[in-house]
């Protein structure tokens, strides 16, 4: 957990840093933008090794709100306008917000248990290095990166430019580097303006709607990723996403259309039939599991094509989903009342299942890792024969983990028929959220804040995606090569360690040992000099 804590202050401090940065930079202030991330990152990890890496995330918030305070004020008397600056969202917001919660959650990681002499103090800042280093969250993390790294010479390789130059690399090498940075720089530039901010839009308004879309194809992929991760923890493979999503689409859909209510009643007995329905034909397989020790895995597959050929039927049945007056496969316009309305207006794409989201990835996060019904559904995931012996009911948790996980499976399928295809849906409802999820919950290694931040990453993929196409020509097939690389490197961290000769978890454990013992050593001496 602590390496965890390293990571989020690193990439915290950096970007505040950054954009403090600029702050001086628009303000015409005299200091130098260069030296203060270098300034701050050294600061960073000197008070680290004096002082403890409590002392980080409770002296550095507080110092740091102080100074964007005073330069708010600097801003404000030599006129500098910041509520029309994009950055100023990010930096008064999130940064000291972040900053606040990570001292508050983080104060027990990092607070000292026991008196510290320098070998222990010694070994606990080696130690921590390394489990960053080492680490599941940096392995993701460069998976992704190498991933990105693959996609690009694909992307160079495909380039016609980059052909042509090759054909003459010999005479004029530099012709050809030259091609390949082109097309690889204009690809994710491209990609970077389709999925965070379009630097060629005249508004700040205007520049920040990709960044909205992003997020709306993240909320089925997290909502989804989160009840694949969830069977992940114990230890069974939720691979019907796809029926679920179609059982809890068709359900909130018929609800939606169907009925004539007020929105506050509505919208959630839409959204509870939605999840009801996922939940239900994932229940199925949970309870198949328990009984007769079916395969999660060939239920799951199974249930896919029935619920597909189902959904099939009832979109070709006048009174069942079949839009009155119509021969398509087509269900009617969702009523007003029974879809998510904008965050932001009619102009984004976002919708307020986004903030659903985020409070299901909390739940999930609250269920796992603080309460009694996690804490069985991890043990069994560790050990279905301890768990057992220990007075575990096992196959009622397999049952109930089937559940929960549908329901959250369905709530991604509700996110789609009531917040992104508003005007009636078909049987490719799903648009394939089923199985990415299962990408998303390896990426995110089943923890519910990282299939969040996975979740995230790939909205992006899918939304720079197509402005990828469009502006530079690559086919958007590439996005999914670098999706499935991430898997395979993903599924294969000694390869990430190999390729970027990272720390053997071996010798991180053998250190972790020599800490204890010299901790313990410290308080026996401690209480030698007490005595």
């Amino acid at each position: 957990m602590i390496a965890l804590w390293i990571v989020l202050a690193v990439v915290l401090y950096a970007a505040h840093s950054f954009l403090l940065s600029r702050l001086y930079e628009k303000a015409d202030l005299p200091v130098s933008s260069a030296w203060i991330p270098l300034y701050n990152l050294w600061t960073f990890f000197r008070l680290a090794g004096l002082s403890g890496w409590w002392a980080v995330v409770a002296v550095i918030p507080i110092v740091n709100i102080v100074a964007y305070v005073a330069a708010i004020v600097a801003a404000y008397v030599i006129g500098v306008r910041l509520d029309r600056n994009p950055y100023w969202t990010v930096l008064f917001g999130v940064c000291p917000l972040a900053w606040l919660i990570m001292a508050g959650l983080g104060r027990s990681e990092w607070r000292a248990e026991v008196p510290e002499n320098g070998e222990a103090r010694d070994l606990r800042i080696r130690l921590a290095v390394r489990e960053v280093v080492s680490g599941n969250a940096m392995i993701s993390v460069l998976a992704v990166v190498l991933a990105i790294v693959v996609g690009g010479a694909l992307i160079a390789a495909t380039d016609e430019s980059v052909q042509q130059a090759a054909g003459y690399f010999f005479s004029r090498p530099l012709d050809t580097v030259q091609a390949i940075w082109d097309s690889v720089a204009g690809a994710y530039t491209a990609l970077f303006q389709g999925s965070v901010y379009n630097f060629r839009r005249d508004s700040f308004a205007d520049g920040i709607k990709p960044l909205t879309d992003t997020l709306m194809f993240a909320t089925p992929l997290i909502v989804a990723g989160l009840g694949v991760g969830l069977t992940f923890r114990v230890g069974m493979f939720n691979i019907g996403g796809r029926g679920q999503m179609l059982i809890a689409a068709a359900a909130a859909g018929w609800v939606s259309f169907t009925f004539d209510l007020p929105m506050y009643i509505h919208l959630p007995l839409a959204v509870l039939a939605g999840v009801v329905g996922g939940a239900v034909w994932a229940g199925i397989v949970g309870v198949l599991k328990a009984r007769t020790g079916a395969h999660e895995v060939i239920v799951t597959i199974m249930l896919n094509y029935v619920a597909f050929y189902l959904i099939q039927w009832m979109l070709r049945t006048p009174g069942l989903l079949q839009a009155p007056g119509s021969n398509n496969p087509k269900t009617p316009p969702m009523s007003d009342t029974a879809i998510f309305p904008a965050m932001f207006g009619a102009k984004y794409s976002l919708h307020w299942g986004f903030v659903l989201t985020i409070a299901a990835t909390a739940l999930v996060w609250w269920l796992l890792s603080r309460s009694s019904l996690g804490f069985q559904f991890r043990a069994v995931g560790e050990n279905p024969s301890a768990a057992r012996v220990a007075g575990i009911n096992v196959k009622m948790m397999y049952v109930y983990a089937m559940l929960i996980s549908g329901g959250l499976v369905g709530l991604a399928g509700v996110s789609q028929v009531l917040g992104t295809v508003k005007t009636g849906f078909s049987d490719g409802i799903d648009a394939g959220i089923g199985f990415d999820a299962i990408t998303v919950a390896l990426l995110g290694r089943s923890k519910p804040w990282g299939i969040f931040g996975a979740g995230i990453l790939f909205g992006a993929f899918k939304a720079g995606g197509f402005s990828m196409q469009a502006a530079e020509g690559i086919p958007i097939d590439i996005v999914l090569v670098v999706q499935s690389m991430i898997v395979l490197f993903i599924a294969a961290p000694p390869l990430i360690r190999a390729i970027f000769r990272l720390p053997n978890p071996a010798r991180t454990l053998a250190l972790a040992q020599s800490l204890s013992a010299a901790q313990a050593a410290t308080v026996a001496q401690t209480k030698q000099e007490v005595a």
